[in-house]
């Protein structure tokens, strides 16, 4: 079976200096690759297949067949790294931290260290519903699993 590391490697040589770097690399029996890239911007089909390309060129089918798919990190995929964050600055998040607890809302800011997490709440205060914003500022290091939320709005 083709190891895990030496796709990651092959990968990272690929990307070192570009926009875009690797997510995910997943290795399945009978060598069934999957890599999924993610970008600062926008990542092209011309992209997965450059990086495709390269990782072929650098494995020998004739000692091991495989089948390998290059893919951009699509919107069911987490974010796994503060990037990832800084580029989805303004989307509609749904966090669920370590501890279980689950949190959504606009992410207005993403630093080094944490996230901050905005959305509008209502309250009813003397018969009056009354809008507020709500705040919740997270580590990374809290948050189990980080996804985009879609809005057909």
């Amino acid at each position: 079976m083709i190891e895990r590391i030496k796709i990651i490697e092959l990968a990272h040589q690929f990307l070192e200096g570009k926009s875009l770097f690797l997510t995910d690399v997943r290795v399945k029996p009978v060598n069934r690759i999957s890599v999924i890239i993610d970008g600062d911007d926008l990542v092209g089909i011309d992209d997965c297949v450059a990086l495709s390309r390269f990782v072929e060129s650098n494995l020998d089918r004739e000692t091991e067949d495989f089948e390998l798919t290059v893919t951009s990190a699509g919107i069911d995929e987490p974010l796994k790294f503060t990037r990832q964050y800084k580029k989805n600055q303004g989307r509609t998040l749904a966090v669920e931290l370590t501890d279980g607890q689950k949190h959504d809302g606009k992410l207005t800011e993403a630093n080094d260290e944490t996230i901050t997490l905005e959305k509008v709440v209502i309250e009813k205060i003397n018969n009056k519903n009354i809008k507020k914003n709500e705040i919740k500022t997270i580590a990374y290091s809290e948050i189990q699993k980080a996804t985009v939320v879609i809005s057909f709005k």
